[in-house]
């Protein structure tokens, strides 16, 4: 069960510079993602951060489906995978070498970097709002000691907007649920500066050179002041959100908008597997079958799906009529 304050993305703007912002507590949703699988600390940790970021991304957007981050390297960590929908329902899995992974661990060096843990390799992001609409997709090199570092890169490269992020994932306590937090400011051309659709003008102040001069310290003061946050500020359970954004943005004036909550909740169901297996031609599923039938494993929760001949057979005829 969610502690108050947990498990939802809060909105945010600092009136004295027009900057626009979100800050994501993740609570049960990130502890059940990660603890279904139980997965090593340093995967265990790099997919939390994975889960917060997209959190984070997904809540700056507008759209109607699925966002996804993943990240896919020759590290110890091969791949992982974290989607949000417009909803609010969260998931994500990681794969990963143990054998590498313990090699990692027992050589000298922080383990947690992204170079170390990621390899080389990409950072994308997927923005899907159903088949009848264009596929959105951004693809960056995983280019940063962290994964928040990486986000830097890909904007500064590829959306040429300026972005401020920190993310935690901590246990609480040694052997505690795991808990993450996020903070994002953008700054964004005045014709951007919209949230939850109140337009919101750009402070430019008195004109000219001033006024960008006044923006450039209103940007530069906001990263000093976030990046004052520290991380178990971030995720502790006794500091509500907007305690914390308070206490970073009051003196710049600090203005929230409705919180979108958020949860751990898979998308998978045998009714989504059968039509993948449809996918498939029927002579080939003949050597998938394993002691009577084909077995299918969600990535993202666990759970197993079972079909034996006769459900096959059933799937075919149905998709003949």
């Amino acid at each position: 069960m969610s502690l108050p304050g947990d498990d939802l993305v809060r909105p945010f703007q600092i009136d004295a510079s027009a900057l626009r912002g979100r800050l994501a507590r993740l609570g049960t949703t990130v502890d059940e993602i990660v603890g279904r699988h139980d997965y090593p600390e340093p995967v265990a940790q790099m997919l939390g951060e994975a889960i917060t970021l997209a959190v984070l991304l997904a809540g700056a957007l507008k759209y109607e489906g699925v966002f996804t981050l993943q990240t896919k390297g020759n590290g110890p960590i091969r791949l992982m995978v974290a989607d949000v929908t417009s909803a609010g329902a969260v998931r994500g899995y990681a794969q990963y070498d143990a054998e590498a992974l313990a090699r990692l661990e027992a050589g000298p060096g922080p383990v947690n970097a992204v170079p170390r843990l990621l390899g080389a390799g990409y950072l994308a992001f997927t923005v899907d709002q159903g088949e009848h609409t264009e596929r959105y997709q951004g693809i960056v090199d995983l280019d940063g000691a962290n994964l928040a570092e990486c986000v830097h890169h890909y904007f500064r490269q590829s959306e040429q907007i300026e972005t401020g992020v920190l993310v935690a994932v901590q246990r609480v306590t040694p052997a505690g649920p795991w808990r993450a937090g996020g903070l994002m400011i953008q700054r964004l051309p005045p014709s951007s500066l919209e949230i939850e659709g109140e337009e919101t003008p750009h402070r430019l102040g008195f004109g000219g050179e001033l006024a960008l001069e006044a923006d450039e310290d209103g940007w530069r003061r906001a990263l000093l002041l976030m990046s004052s946050c520290k991380p178990g500020e971030l995720v502790d359970p006794k500091l509500p959100p907007d305690t914390l954004l308070f206490r970073l943005f009051h003196e710049d004036g600090v203005r929230v908008f409705p919180v979108h909550p958020i949860a751990a909740q898979c998308r998978c169901s045998r009714e989504r597997i059968e039509g993948v297996l449809q996918s498939i031609p029927r002579e080939e599923l003949t050597d998938l079958f394993v002691d009577g039938e084909v077995s299918v494993t969600c990535e993202f929760c666990g759970a197993r799906y079972g079909f034996d001949e006769a459900d096959i057979d059933a799937l075919f005829e149905h998709s003949l009529h």
